[in-house]
C-alpha cells in the first residue's frame, strides 16, 4: 500500500477529518439545492453579494468575541431584507440592490479590521475556508442550518419552482409570492453562512452555482437534475477535503477546481453524445 493511501486511511481515524467530511457534505447538498433554484431564477449573483456582505459580520464577530458565524448570519439576513426592501420600493433593481449590500457589508468589514488593527489568521480562515478546522460546535450549527434548509426546500419545492418559472401565474394560483421570495432569500443567506467554513466567503458562490450548471448541461428532468447537482457538489467537496488532507493544499481551492472539472466533463459528455 502506498504512502498516500496510508495517510488517507489514517486521516479517517481523526475526529477533525470526520467532522470536515460530515459538515462538508451537508453544506454541499444545501448549496447545490439552493443554487439550482438561484440559477433558474437568474439570480445567482445574490450568492456572491451575500457572501461578501457576510464578511462584515465575520469581522464584527471576531472583534466582539462572538462566534463569527452567528454575526455573519445576522448581517446576511439584514442584507436580504435590505435587498427585498429596495426592490419592493423601487429604490434599486435586484442587481443594483445586491451591489449596494455587497459594498456596505464589505466596507463594514474593512472598517472593523482597521479598528482591530489588521487581519489575523482566523479572519483569513473565514475568507478562504478552513473546513479541516471545524469543531463540534461548528458542525452542530452547520448540520442544523443545512438540514433545515433542505427540509424547507423539500417541503415547498413545487411552490418555489412555480414561482421561479412563472411568478404571475403563481400569484393567481394563490401562492404567497412575496412571503415565499423573502423566505427563499433567507435560505440563501443561511446556506452561504453554513458554507463559509467549508469554502470561505470569497469562493462560496462557486459551490452554489457550478454543480447546478453542470447538472443542467445533462438536460434531465428537474428531480434528476437536482439529485445530480447534489451528487456533483458532494463529490467535489469530499474529493477536495480528502486531497487537501493528504497533500496539504487549500481545501476551498481544490473543491472549486474539482467542481469546474465536473462542469467541463459534463459539457464534453453532451458534446460527444
Amino acid at each position: 500500500m502506498n504512502v498516500t493511501a496510508v495517510n488517507l486511511l489514517d486521516l479517517f481515524g481523526y475526529q477533525f477529518f470526520q467532522n470536515a467530511l460530515i459538515g462538508g457534505c451537508i453544506a454541499a447538498a444545501a448549496c447545490a439545492t439552493v443554487g439550482l433554484f438561484l440559477i433558474l431564477k437568474k439570480e445567482a449573483m445574490i450568492g456572491d453579494g451575500l457572501s461578501h456582505t457576510a464578511f462584515g459580520g465575520i469581522a464584527l464577530g471576531l472583534l466582539l468575541g462572538i462566534n463569527p458565524l452567528f454575526t455573519a448570519l445576522g448581517i446576511s439576513i439584514l442584507a436580504v431584507f435590505g435587498i427585498s426592501y429596495m426592490r419592493r420600493k423601487g429604490i434599486a433593481p435586484s442587481d443594483s440592490a445586491i451591489a449596494v449590500m455587497l459594498a456596505l457589508g464589505f466596507s463594514t468589514g474593512l472598517i472593523v479590521i482597521s479598528i482591530a488593527q489588521g487581519f489575523n489568521v482566523e479572519l483569513f480562515s473565514y475568507l478562504f475556508g478552513s473546513i479541516l478546522t471545524i469543531d463540534l460546535n461548528d458542525l452542530i450549527m452547520v448540520t442544523l442550518l443545512g438540514l433545515s434548509t433542505l427540509l424547507i426546500i423539500g417541503t415547498f419545492r413545487r411552490e418555489i419552482l412555480s414561482m421561479v418559472f412563472d411568478e404571475d401565474d403563481s400569484r393567481v394560483m394563490g401562492i404567497p409570492i412575496k412571503t415565499l421570495s423573502i423566505a427563499f432569500d433567507l435560505l440563501v443567506a443561511i446556506t452561504i453562512v453554513l458554507s463559509i467554513k467549508v469554502i470561505g466567503t470569497i469562493l462560496v458562490v462557486a459551490l452554489l452555482v457550478i454543480p447546478g450548471l453542470a447538472a443542467l448541461k445533462l438536460e434531465l428532468s428537474f428531480k434528476k437534475t437536482l439529485l445530480t447537482a447534489i451528487g456533483l457538489s458532494i463529490a467535489s467537496t469530499v474529493l477536495g477535503i480528502m486531497l487537501s488532507g493528504v497533500f496539504d493544499i487549500a481545501t476551498g481551492g481544490l473543491i472549486v477546481f474539482i467542481s469546474i472539472i465536473f462542469l467541463i466533463l459534463t459539457y464534453a459528455y453532451k458534446k460527444v453524445g
